[in-house]
């Protein structure tokens, strides 16, 4: 049987026990809340979600007049279920004509193409062939006809989208890059 001088003894022996497995509990629970924060930053440093290429057709290049703007209206692949009706969206495609000096078939055709939406704060500009200008109808932005900025708060010109001609049935046919805005990784500066 135990003494009462021994029962103590047990006891402090139990404590230091109990509180060194909370101590590692703390420190388990610590790691892993910092792994699943610092998951989504090293991935975006290693650019570990890079989305697929996709291209949307537009049509023959013979549908485009040379130094006509026209608006273009399809769906977006990369739309998501969610997306409702604003999953239509479009572009400005301005056929610039033929650059003779290219033997390439695919790059000789020009194409001025841009995003529908104001680099202020996304709403659709609209183009009026009268005065030459996209016009955002939110807050004045006003854009000339290449898409560079001409007044008001956008900070910049319209995004210019990424395009190539291929050729379908031996008619070449114009493609565009699924739009969607720069982000550091991907600055949309390379044109196909």
């Amino acid at each position: 049987m135990a003494t009462t001088s021994e029962h103590p003894a047990l006891q402090a022996e139990t404590i230091p026990e109990r509180r060194s497995f909370f101590k590692w509990l703390t420190y388990g629970l610590g790691a892993v809340a910092g792994v699943a924060a610092g998951a989504p930053f090293v991935g975006y440093l290693l650019g570990a979600r890079k989305a697929p290429v996709k291209w949307v057709p537009l049509g023959p290049v013979t549908d485009f007049p040379v130094n006509q703007t026209r608006l273009v209206d399809f769906d977006n692949p990369i739309r998501q279920p969610w997306d409702g009706m604003v999953a239509r969206t479009g572009i400005y495609v301005r056929y610039e004509g033929e650059d003779k000096e290219k033997t390439d078939e695919a790059k000789r055709h020009k194409f001025l193409v841009l995003a529908v939406n104001c680099a202020h704060l996304g709403c659709p500009v609209s183009w009026f062939q009268e005065s030459g200008l996209f016009m955002c109808p939110c807050h004045g932005g006003v854009y000339y006809a290449s898409g560079e900025r001409a007044s008001g708060p956008p900070p910049r010109g319209l995004y210019r989208c990424v395009y190539r001609v291929n050729q379908v049935g031996g008619v070449d046919h114009l493609e565009v890059q699924a739009p969607h805005f720069p982000t550091l990784q991907d600055t949309l500066q390379h044109e196909a």
